[in-house]
This record gives structure tokens, C-alpha cells and sequence, in this order.
């Protein structure tokens, strides 16, 4: 039994000017000790996916599909079940730390508090806890800063300190949405090493939610590449850097900066812009971005194996 196992989800949004579809009939499983990579270009319902399995969606949206962790339907749990379940069992680190940290409470009681709850620790032991997590991502004297308030931090120290609270509890799943952004390359290096040292230390899953395809190469087991709500490719992350089967993949690729390439003419763009939520084309969603595209991707193909583990939502023939 998988660990996390996603069908069907789908997530809508009502809004004045219509229904928007931020995911549809997205499906994955990630298993214990392994790291699947969400990648795609902004509002292609990475993070909404990753906030529908928290049960954190907007009061505006609805989620259907299943979501099932460790067995149990989390879409189907009472707000008081999933509680227990967050936090513990799994945890996120949120993209935006300067509005997922309390501005009223310093870091050591958001800490602490994450420790008392969860692994019932007295408050010396959790203390203690925090200031080993801060210390591993290389926050400075984090005896002394644990006891400040988190405007007293920059953006970066911030993202750090989210980063130590969703390790506090050694949780099954972690739920990473876009963890290194505001970190430079050292500390990203730093992290990626540290996440990896959970996950052989606890087999802690990773849901890593990232744009960066760099982090993604030296993180992730699998990839799965998401446009406008859509799953476009699924594999592992050497199918998916070495043998791309769909062309957003292969425009997602070719749009990263690397060491062998010397003139600006050898970075690759991808044309246009994804569309609008409310006015997604019918058929493939890439399509008006599509170099190759042809009259087939008027309708919506279905996923297709390319071998087993590796699929595409693509017309065009596997090339030989």
C-alpha cells in the first residue's frame, strides 16, 4: 500500500466571473522514503493540490477525487481527525514563510508549541528540540534567536526557521512547496542535504513542489509535470531529464541555464503564456504554446506509457 495514493483529484474555485479548474483528475502515488517533484510553470495547480491533501483549500473551493494517506481517506476526515493528522504525521512547508509565521508569538513558542502537541514533550526537551532544528539549518546562536519574533528575521532566515518546524516531528510525508526560493545557492545546497538526511533517517516522503528544476535533479526520485491543471508527463527523474517524451517537458528543459552553453542564442524559451483558468482551450492544453502542434490536439489525449512508470498526455508518436 502506497503511502500517499491521489486519484482523480479534482479542484474547482467559484468565483463572480465562473468556475475555475485549478486541477483535474490528478493522480500519483508516492511511497515511503521517496520523492515525487510537482514542476510546471506558475498556476498549474501544484500548490493547490499540495493544500487540497492538507485540507487547507479556500472556503471558495471544492475538491473532489480521492485522497487517501496511509489507507485513510483524508477528504472524508472531520476538521478535529485532520488535525491530528498534520503536523505530525504530515507537515508542509509553506512558499510564503512571512504570512505562515504567527507575528505575535515569537519563533520559540510557534516551536515549541508544534512539540507540546504532537510528541507531548515537556517544554524544556521541546526548547531544546528546536533550537538542534535551527541550528541545522544554520540559523546563528539559535539559543538566543529562538527567543525572537519572526520580524526580527529576514525573508531567508525565515523560510529556514518554516523549514525546521515541518522536520520538528520526523512526519511520514512531507508536503515542500517551493522550500529554497528565497535562499541562496549555498543554503539551498545546505537544505537539499538536510532533507536528505531525513528521509534516510525517518524514510520520510517528500511531496516537493518546485519550479527549480536544479533542486529537482538532486532531490527527486520522480517527476510529475503539471500545465494548467493537467498531468503532462510522470516518470522518474532520469526519464524525465534524459528521455522527455512531451514537448512542454522538453520546453521546461530547455529553458534551464547550464554550464555548457556559452551564447545567450542557446537558451530556449517556451512561446506565449498559459492560459487563462477560465478560458482554457478544449483539447490540450499546450497547444496554443505548441510548436508541434496538429490537428489531433483539438481533443484532450489521454495518458499514454511510454514504458512502464513513464507517461505522456500527448498526441504525437514516442520518437525512436
Amino acid at each position: 500500500m502506497a503511502l500517499l495514493d491521489v486519484k482523480d483529484l479534482t479542484i474547482s474555485f467559484a468565483t463572480p466571473e465562473g468556475d475555475v479548474h485549478a486541477v483535474n483528475q490528478l493522480g500519483f502515488t508516492i511511497e515511503p522514503g521517496e520523492t515525487l517533484a510537482l514542476v510546471g510553470e506558475s498556476g498549474s495547480g501544484k500548490s493547490q493540490t499540495a493544500l487540497a491533501i492538507m485540507r487547507l483549500l479556500a472556503d471558495n473551493a471544492t475538491a473532489s477525487g480521492s485522497v487517501r494517506f496511509q489507507g485513510r481517506e483524508l477528504l472524508d476526515m472531520t476538521a478535529t481527525e485532520i488535525s491530528e493528522v498534520r503536523g505530525e504525521r504530515i507537515a508542509m512547508i509553506f512558499q510564503d514563510p512571512m504570512s505562515s509565521l504567527n507575528p505575535y508569538l515569537s519563533i520559540e513558542k510557534q516551536m515549541v508549541e508544534v512539540l507540546s502537541r504532537h510528541r507531548n514533550m515537556k517544554h524544556s526537551q521541546a526548547r531544546a528540540r528546536a533550537v538542534e532544528m535551527l541550528n541545522q539549518v544554520r540559523i546563528p546562536d539559535p539559543d538566543q534567536r529562538i527567543l525572537q519574533y519572526p520580524h526580527e528575521y529576514s525573508g531567508g532566515m525565515q523560510q529556514r526557521v518554516m523549514i525546521a518546524m515541518g522536520l520538528l516531528c520526523e512526519p511520514d510525508l512531507l508536503i515542500a512547496d517551493e522550500p529554497t526560493t528565497a535562499l541562496d545557492v549555498t543554503m539551498q545546497h545546505q537544505i537539499g542535504q538536510l532533507m536528505r538526511a531525513l528521509k534516510t533517517r525517518s524514510n520520510t516522503a517528500i511531496l516537493l513542489i518546485t519550479h527549480d528544476l536544479g533542486v529537482v535533479a538532486g532531490l527527486a526520485d520522480k517527476v510529475l509535470v503539471m500545465y494548467a491543471g493537467q498531468v503532462m508527463e510522470y516518470g522518474s527523474v532520469e526519464d524525465i531529464f534524459y528521455r522527455p517524451g512531451h514537448p512542454y517537458t522538453i520546453g521546461l528543459l530547455g529553458s534551464v541555464p547550464r554550464l555548457d552553453r556559452v551564447l545567450d542564442a542557446d537558451m530556449q524559451t517556451i512561446p506565449g503564456n498559459p492560459p487563462n483558468p477560465l478560458e482554457v482551450p478544449a483539447g490540450c492544453p499546450y497547444q496554443d504554446r505548441c510548436v508541434q502542434a496538429f490537428e489531433a490536439c483539438v481533443d484532450l489525449p489521454d495518458l499514454t506509457e511510454l514504458k512502464p512508470g513513464h507517461t505522456k498526455r500527448c498526441h504525437l508518436e514516442p520518437s525512436r
